[in-house]
């Protein structure tokens, strides 16, 4: 059985978690396999991540870490990297990433989530930054939950190692909607439905453009950075389409 499914339809990157036996727990192997898939996305207007079985991922596979424990200094640094390469793929994803939660999302299944633009949580979801119960820490995930949810609510949850509820995720800022099990998929698809209306390039600068925003001071390099930003995407072919087509009182071309 494949660790991870990917299917392709109507411009939508399905990628999916299939380690249910394990509760989507990755290792070094399905690490590898999902930065590759989130460093291939060109080709697709938007791409959905979710999960088989009953859990969206407990994070780190327990045999793995302690593994990889055991390996030499080096080792162990190039592999604790491998995880930060993969939150960094899913967060700078140059197409909209949906994450759809079914169930619970523990330690790195937590950065998971942060690392989506958009994600909706099915109501009975719950949540843990368990790393501290392990004698660990949850730092290659941490600038992305950070981002997420908030320092002063990170620090809480990544300290106390206590689980919460798809409504407190929800509150932070973790999640963006929270639904009945048997609607994600509604969520899921009109949300696939928003995003087919707008310009691919455009959206993959906006989210560029966010990610510089929100952490840069705001000074004159910023100023001249979002200036360009803009010249730059107007002048662009689907700039100049998209401004023609609601002036001509038409779909722009990347409407099908």
């Amino acid at each position: 059985m494949s660790n991870l499914l990917i299917e392709t339809k109507d411009g939508v990157r399905t990628i999916t978690l299939n380690r249910p036996d394990r509760h989507n727990a990755f290792d070094d192997a399905l690490i590898k396999e999902l930065t590759e898939a989130f460093s291939a996305v060109e080709d697709v207007r938007a791409v959905v991540l979710q999960s088989t079985g009953k859990s969206f991922s407990a994070g780190g596979d327990l045999a793995w870490m302690k593994r990889m424990a055991a390996n030499s200094p080096a080792d162990n640094l190039n592999d604790a990297k491998a995880l930060s390469g993969l939150m960094e793929a899913m967060d700078s994803c140059p197409r909209p990433v949906i994450g759809v939660v079914q169930g619970a999302a523990y330690g790195g299944g937590v950065g998971l989530v942060a690392c989506c633009d958009l994600a909706v949580a099915a109501e009975t979801a719950n949540f843990c930054l368990s790393e501290v119960k392990l004698g660990l820490i949850p730092a290659a995930i941490s600038p992305y939950v950070v981002r997420a949810m908030g320092g002063r609510v990170a620090r809480r949850y990544s300290i106390t190692a206590e689980v919460f509820t798809a409504a407190t995720a929800l509150s932070c800022g973790l999640v963006h909607e929270v639904v009945p099990a048997d609607r994600l998929d509604e969520v899921r698809d009109a949300w696939l439905a928003r995003l087919a209306a707008n310009s691919p390039k455009a959206m993959g600068a906006a989210k560029r453009l966010i990610r510089r925003v929100a952490d840069d001071p705001l000074d004159t390099p910023l100023r001249d950075w979002t200036a360009a930003q803009i010249a730059e995407i107007r002048a662009s072919d689907e700039g100049r389409e998209g401004v023609a087509a609601f002036l001509e009182k038409r779909k722009p071309s990347w409407v099908t």
